[in-house]
């Protein structure tokens, strides 16, 4: 209970004028709802008792009564208007923010941090646990202003009869114990709950970004019948805190009513001994009816905190991770030439599970020259990529670039000089020109410049809108060589310094890769003033095209130089490129229909 109301404040500061607003409402809500009381004991003393005794009621006291009635309800609806709509303002403006910082905390959390939470989880981490932090602010105002409520009701009780008003009030101490034990059953169900919304989310989402395998594999039953286990996980855990909730909610609105019925028992007692008046018993019934509104909205607001204070944690937890990538001052040194002088220094690093990727790399790549990565499945060659765009930061050893240690770099620094391209190429639910520009402003011109480079600008002119072709989630309308065409070409609009391709063509046919590394690698004067090249190859006419190749052996560097003389020098070398190729040679007809 102490946690909720804590998460609580934090709104209440964040938003103290709208809940000012709304509390003042649900305050003259509920002093109008007690005055009904009032408006009730005064005309059964002064309209009803006397229409009974002398059989008749005066005009005035007609409209008197009217006027009493009408405006307290006048006055009652205007209070529930403002607290109705400064609740939901305030609720959702509370959900916005808290979308909003959770999403850039994740962006500002390195990938490695990612790596270790399901996207399911994050999912659920920036929906559903952001509205299970906030379910509470609905009754918040309401129950704010029902206290007072409560005050002014049995402030009104005591005076009017301190006996039937300690009788009345017996049912507040049962209130109290049936909240305590309604938090503690209820507490563990919801934490399990919201880890299980986590775990739904997961599966559908591995279900979704896998439907190619599920549906080639007729997996669909199996997929089916995993999702549903984990759900009926969590329709069984929350049909259990649904029990305890339908326990509570009659419990607490049971106990006004036995109340009502006491307080009735002994005013009829009273009144025929003369110690109490009909009115006064009237009145104290209605209050006692009146109060079982504010402990019902108080009931709602406290079911609600369990839920609210497992989503804030959840939500928290993302928030406060210290994991962070630090940036330096500096910038990258401007120069005469274009292309940006790569240096690879005693590289190492190791898995978070303790694994040893890399060990004692160490290579460079001069302005304007291209160096190719060569080894076998698992030898590091994707991680060295992510070191050198700096997704990862080194466990030893440096990156440098024209000098400058890659984690001296100002934010915003590197992603201007380097562009990377992996091995998935992922496109957006978006036109061809947004999914190249991704909302830079480039001109049409550039990108066409860029596709044709890219060996793009055919299939894109073929489309029936051209650049404003709409390419369906993940570009799902395009092919597989097709899509890893447009993001080289969105990498190249950028004209970068060094452009890293980590196994970017290998959706893509021979010949249209023999024509996309021509153009990125022109002879004389242009190639001079040109990217340097990073490129993962297994294709030997791409090998071949590179100034040096670095061929990776477990983690380790196992030779250096070019294509021709490591083929001379290394037995494993030209074992594994052979390979390559000889595999290469068998889907290539089907890569070449797929890829045009």
């Amino acid at each position: 209970m102490r946690e909720g109301f804590a998460v609580l404040g934090v709104a209440i500061r964040r938003e103290p004028w709208v809940f000012a607003v709304s509390t003042l409402g649900s305050i003259l809500f509920g002093a109008l709802t007690v005055a009904d009381a009032w408006v009730l004991g005064w005309s059964t003393q002064h309209a009803v008792i006397p229409a009974f005794r002398d059989g008749e009621i005066g005009a005035g006291v007609l409209w008197a009564v009217f006027g009493l009635f009408v405006g307290v309800a006048i006055l009652r609806a205007v209070g529930i208007v403002a607290r109705r709509l400064g609740a939901g303002i305030m609720q959702y403006r509370m959900q916005a923010h808290y979308r909003r910082a959770v999403t850039r905390k994740y962006l500002d959390l390195p990938v490695a941090w990612h790596q270790r939470h399901p996207t399911g989880e994050l999912l659920s981490n920036a929906n559903a646990d952001v509205e299970a932090a906030w379910g509470p602010i609905a009754p918040l105002p309401m129950a704010v202003g029902t206290v007072a409520m409560l005050v002014i009701a049995v402030g009104q009780m005591l005076w009017t009869d301190l006996v039937l008003a300690a009788v009345g009030l017996l049912v507040f101490p049962c209130v109290v114990i049936a909240n305590v034990i309604f938090q503690r059953l209820s507490s563990p169900l919801i934490t399990r709950a919201q880890q299980l919304r986590a775990e739904v989310s997961e599966i559908a989402h591995e279900s979704f970004e896998g439907a190619l395998v599920v549906k080639t594999l007729g997996r669909e039953e199996q997929e089916t019948e995993r999702f549903a286990a984990k759900a009926t996980q969590l329709r069984d855990q929350l049909i259990q805190a649904g029990r305890v909730r339908a326990a509570f909610d009659p419990v607490l609105s049971a106990l006004p009513s036995i109340g009502v019925l006491a307080v009735l028992a002994v005013g009829v007692s009273r009144v025929d001994a003369g110690s109490s008046s009909a009115a006064d018993v009237v009145t104290i019934a209605y209050l006692l009816t009146v109060v079982a509104f504010p402990i019902r909205s108080i009931g709602w607001l406290l079911g609600d905190f369990p839920r609210s204070v497992v989503g804030f944690n959840r939500v928290q937890a993302v928030l406060e991770a210290t994991e962070r990538t630090d940036y330096g001052p500096q910038a990258l040194p401007s120069g005469e030439r274009h292309g940006l002088r790569l240096e690879v220094a005693d590289l190492a690093y190791t898995y978070p599970d303790g694994q040893p990727v890399l060990s004692d790399v160490t290579f460079t790549i001069e302005p304007g020259a291209s160096v190719a990565l060569v080894g076998e499945t698992a030898s590091g060659k994707s991680t060295l990529t992510s070191l050198v765009t700096r997704l990862v930061d080194p466990d030893a050893g440096a990156v440098r670039a024209d000098g400058v240690d890659l984690r001296e770099l100002a934010r915003g620094e590197l992603p201007t000089a380097v562009a990377l391209v992996g091995q998935t190429a992922f496109l957006f639910d978006d036109t061809v020109r947004g999914n190249v520009t991704l909302g830079g402003e480039f001109s049409d011109d550039e990108v066409w410049s860029a596709l044709r480079v890219a060996q793009a600008d055919g299939f894109v002119a073929a489309l029936p809108n051209g650049l404003d072709t709409r390419l369906g989630e993940r570009g799902a309308s395009l092919s597989g060589g097709q899509r890893q065409r447009l993001a080289l070409a969105r990498a190249l609009v950028r004209r970068p310094r060094l452009l890293i391709l980590d196994d970017a063509t290998s959706a893509v046919d021979p010949e249209v890769e023999a024509r996309i590394l021509a153009a990125l690698r022109p002879e004389g004067a242009e190639r001079a003033d040109g990217a340097s090249l990073l490129v993962v190859a297994y294709r030997k006419a791409t090998i071949a095209l590179a100034d040096e190749v670095v061929h990776l052996a477990e983690g380790r560097i196992a030779g250096r130089g070019s294509h021709a003389e490591l083929l001379a020098a290394s037995t494993d070398y030209a074992t594994l490129v052979n390979a390559y190729d000889h595999d290469a040679d068998q889907p290539a007809a089907a890569a070449q229909s797929e890829a045009r």
